[in-house]
């Protein structure tokens, strides 16, 4: 029988909720919805090819392969009796306890354990508040902390250092094409291999290590909580291991985050969120499948209800939820009158909309025609594609753009993608933009905050830049974004005369519809409005995109079809980038926890591009796919305006 390690992974679940070990590797009993697929997970984060860089900064080392525990705690036993060693993937177990450590340097007795990750910072001081530890560094000190914990109890002999090492975001790439020698090969062994070439000369380390015995000495030093049970690092380590070694069920009250549990199914496979609510709270499974406080659209008060034995959004006060401001910036709802709204309807099991009629109509009477809708894809990741650059400096590779005519008409105008491997693409993405909404005047939209923060970051890297035209490029970035420069009293607002305007912030000032659970992602809004609108579903249902309405990539298209009584969402007619997934499966690998962050399937498709290997047929294959992806994105925001048009007038 294959032994019950607490090993890495599994600590790191533990941290976010203990009871998570009971279902975990449970595959054919406990649904898992983190179950990704490594190959596009290694695409998107970055993380092996991290990890085989570090390799090269620490070159000479011995690679431990084997997955089988016993024969790698062998291998590794072994190369530990000499005097000076490097090892990747050490393993190291004692008691209930297994890590393999990335990178372990061994001179003597002293032992530095180095943890790899592809998260990036600029200086340690990025770790700490004045009190503690920054919760969003936690998971990975705690990991160093858990890894060193048991290196020092297997070898009680050696002093080990923990360190980590992150992508210097203060270290610009010196050669060219660093991203695209470490390829990223799918072995269908269910471990991905990395083949490295051209590593004679890497530049720059771009990564660094970083001594974390402070942060280590902090954890173990602290106290940590098990239930009501308060427990040292060392206890603590202890009860988790020994309850998964006896596939113990750890229970000990469910909280707000358990929104973000992975183990939830409505059918199928057992649901351990269902298990956990049902055994911890007085739901019935029945109930649990009703909306919970849970899922209130940005409230910071779940744990408070919780606390309070309240679980279920209909039995929230409205009045609980926040206060209403006498004379807020912005017209239509605030935060809170729409948490009242969401929990109200729920009470009432009302699915009908909420539209503010005349809020909606005066923002949509102070736009200028024509309107143009524009959707950006990007990328940043840790080891850069080109010189010059930095980890986690922002690509845009792509957008879409449609115009809509003040007699209504619409066409897909213009689309741009970065063909050439290799290319660095901001500049010339840029000025496509520009030739594209130069023509006139008309307002520009976007869907949330991420192309005025794109278009922000470009104009910093123009200004340092040698382009010929960067002044006429920042002028043009400058008229349709919005900018704060300085901090505190000093801070200043800048916003062009066409600053793009934020269909996003439409949604959730003047629109809500049950059906969205609180949603505000473009995915969720989408089959909304088209299951609400008769005129879009008039439009869209006959085959005219592509014929009258212009399309850049479809032909003679009918959008609209049905899932039963509910129309399928568009974005499910899209052909797949992956074979094993569709555009929304991969955008939750991806992007598990940010619903307005949909660029994951993109990303990891212009990443892959990168690579001299792929043939020119799957290149062009790809290219086509995004177009597709894209040019829906903006058609999306044309059936958003159609939509509001049509409600607002019936």
């Amino acid at each position: 029988m294959r032994p019950r390690y607490l090993t890495k992974s599994r600590f790191k679940q533990a941290l976010e909720c203990p009871t998570k070990l009971f279902y975990t590797g449970k595959k054919d009993e406990y649904a898992d919805n983190s179950q990704t697929d490594d190959f596009l997970m290694a695409l998107a984060k970055g993380g092996y090819q991290v990890g085989e860089l570090a390799k090269y900064y620490f070159s000479g080392g011995h690679d431990i392969d084997s997955l089988d525990y016993e024969e790698s705690l062998s291998q590794t036993e072994e190369l530990l009796k000499q005097e000076n060693v490097i090892i990747y993937e050490a393993a190291i177990r004692f008691e209930n306890l297994f890590v393999r450590v990335d990178v372990l340097v061994k001179k003597g007795n002293h032992v530095k354990l180095i943890e790899v990750k592809s998260k990036s910072l600029r200086t340690v001081d990025e770790f700490y508040t004045q009190t503690g530890i920054k919760s969003e560094w936690k998971p990975y000190l705690y990991d160093v902390a858990f890894q060193k914990h048991v290196l020092t109890k297997a070898y009680p002999e050696f002093t080990v250092e923990g360190m980590l090492m992150l992508a210097d975001k203060t270290v610009n790439a010196t050669v060219d094409g660093l991203y695209q020698r470490f390829l990223i090969n799918d072995t269908g062994t269910g471990r991905l291999s990395i083949t490295a070439k051209d590593t004679d000369d890497l530049g720059v380390p771009i990564l660094k290590a970083e001594n974390v015995d402070h942060a280590i000495e902090l954890i173990w030093n602290g106290k940590e909580m098990l239930g009501d049970e308060e427990l040292s690092f060392a206890d603590y380590v202890h009860a988790l291991s020994e309850a998964y070694a006896a596939d113990k069920k750890l229970e000990f009250g469910v909280s707000g985050a358990c929104k973000s549990c992975q183990f939830r199914s409505e059918n199928g496979l057992k649901s351990g969120f269902h298990e956990c609510w049902t055994s911890m709270t007085p739901l019935s499974n029945e109930q649990v499948s009703q909306p919970l406080v849970t899922s209130i659209w940005n409230s910071r008060k779940t744990d408070s209800f919780i606390k309070d034995g309240i679980y279920l959004q209909k039995d929230v006060d409205p009045e609980e939820l926040g206060n209403i401001k006498a004379n807020p910036p912005k017209s239509g709802l605030q935060s809170a009158e729409r948490q009242r709204m969401q929990v109200e309807k729920s009470r009432e099991k009302d699915n009908s909309i909420y539209l503010d009629r005349e809020g909606l109509a005066f923002e949509m009477s102070q736009v200028t025609y024509p309107l143009h809708m524009i959707d950006f894809e990007t990328t940043a990741v840790p080891i850069p594609f080109h010189k010059g650059t930095r980890p986690y400096e922002q690509h845009a590779f792509q957008f879409s753009h449609h115009i809509i005519e003040k007699d209504g008409s619409v066409r897909h105008s213009t689309q741009w993608i970065n063909e050439v491997p290799g290319r660095f693409p901001n500049f010339e993405f840029v000025r496509a933009l520009r030739d594209a909404l130069a023509n006139d005047s008309g307002s520009v939209f976007r869907y949330s905050h991420h192309e005025n923060t794109i278009l922000n970051a470009i104009r910093r890297q123009l200004v340092v830049s040698d382009e010929t035209d960067s002044d006429r490029l920042i002028k043009f970035i400058d008229s349709i974004t919005h900018r704060t420069e300085g901090k505190g009293k000093d801070a200043a607002e800048f916003a062009g005369p066409r600053d793009m305007i934020d269909l996003c912030d439409w949604v959730q000032r003047f629109y809500y519809d049950p059906e969205t659970n609180g949603s505000n992602s473009l995915k969720a809004i989408l089959p909304s409005i088209l299951n609400r609108s008769k005129k879009l579903q008039g439009k869209y249902g006959e085959p005219i995109y592509g014929s009258e309405i212009e399309s850049l990539n479809f032909k003679d298209h009918i959008w609209l079809q049905k899932d039963g009584d509910w129309l399928l969402s568009p974005y499910k007619q899209l052909p797949k980038l992956w074979e094993k997934h569709d555009r929304d499966e991969v955008d939750r690998l991806i992007n598990p926890t940010d619903e307005l962050e949909d660029g994951g399937a993109a990303m990891t498709a212009y990443n892959y591009m990168q690579f001299d290997e792929m043939s020119e047929v799957e290149r062009k294959a790809t290219i086509a796919a995004l177009y597709h992806y894209c040019e829906l994105d903006t058609l999306a925001m044309v059936m958003l305006w159609e939509g509001f048009q049509d409600l607002i007038s019936n």
